[in-house]
């Protein structure tokens, strides 16, 4: 199946996407770690089923120099000896802060304290919006059918 829209040959479209990637570059000049978004980014994708997203976010990983082994075990991370126990917090936070509709009632406490064990007021603010940005993100490139694989890193400037 084809994308259904193509956000960037659409004027509104074109507007919102500049927009939305306006707050991302906010983000990405936090001191959050590129690696702590990309894993949040990947896992919550990956829960999403945001193939083209799936397709971004490990192709990041890749390129910021993470093992086949690291990318490809975030989703068994709980199951992997291979991430920090910051990185899990991180990504305890992706998935609660992802499956508000699965019968949770947001972030449990338990991740709030790993998280700021581990991060200051700063990057948890990053990394609250990296989970908000990637949701979104997730939801538009599910309901318009958006396709990994074609992804290269770089293309967005």
């Amino acid at each position: 199946m084809n994308s259904r829209i193509n956000l960037v040959d659409n004027e509104l479209g074109a507007k919102f996407g500049k927009r939305f990637g306006n707050a991302a570059q906010v983000l990405a000049q936090s001191s959050l770690s590129k690696t702590i978004q990309e894993l949040a980014s990947l896992r919550a994708s990956q829960i999403n089923g945001c193939g083209w997203c799936v397709d971004v976010h490990t192709k990041e990983l890749a390129h910021l120099g993470e093992s086949a082994t690291r990318i490809n075990l975030v989703a068994a991370w709980r199951e992997a000896t291979v991430y920090t126990e910051a990185e899990q917090a991180a990504l305890a936070f992706a998935e609660e802060g992802t499956r508000l509709a699965d019968g949770h009632h947001g972030v449990s406490d338990e991740t709030w304290d790993l998280v700021r064990k581990h991060y200051d007021d700063d990057q948890v603010i990053a990394l609250v919006g990296a989970i908000a940005m990637i949701n979104a993100a997730n939801r538009l490139g599910v309901i318009l059918h958006q396709k990994g694989g074609s992804y290269e890193v770089g293309m967005f400037g």
